[in-house]
């Protein structure tokens, strides 16, 4: 499986952005996929997972760090093999390189295994997001 990221940028505080992920793989509706993001000096961390499923885009999962709560929404469209997080209200504090995951199973969101970086065999390359205040 391989994992293209794009989408980042510079942008004003309070306006939006789209990243897209888009990825290999003949099975891409099972996989469980998520954005991670890793500020200057920090530690990497969670942002939003979307489930992978057997059945319609109707039974997908979502969920998000509190921190985008509101501002953030994950999707994906199986047809073009890509997950998407759209970004709005943007703030300094969201100033990042943001990272695709994905695992080809499709496993409970939320549960403590989809926020744990470790758990995701699968990367993109990272797209970095820089906003200014």
């Amino acid at each position: 499986v391989q994992l293209q990221a794009s989408g980042g940028g510079l942008v004003q505080a309070g306006g939006s952005l789209r990243l897209s992920c888009v990825a290999s793989g003949r099975a891409f509706s099972r996989y469980t996929t998520a954005w991670f993001r890793q500020a200057p000096g920090k530690e990497r961390e969670f942002v939003a997972v979307v489930s992978g499923s057997d059945l319609s885009v109707s039974d997908l999962s979502t969920y998000y760090v509190d921190s985008v709560k509101g501002r953030f929404t994950i999707s994906r469209d199986n047809a073009k093999n890509t997950v998407y997080l759209q970004m709005n209200s943007l703030k300094p504090e969201d100033t990042a390189v943001y990272y695709c995951a994905a695992e080809t199973v499709i496993v409970e969101v939320p549960s403590c295994t989809v926020v744990a970086g470790t758990w995701y065999d699968y990367w993109g390359q990272g797209t970095l997001v820089t906003v200014s205040s």
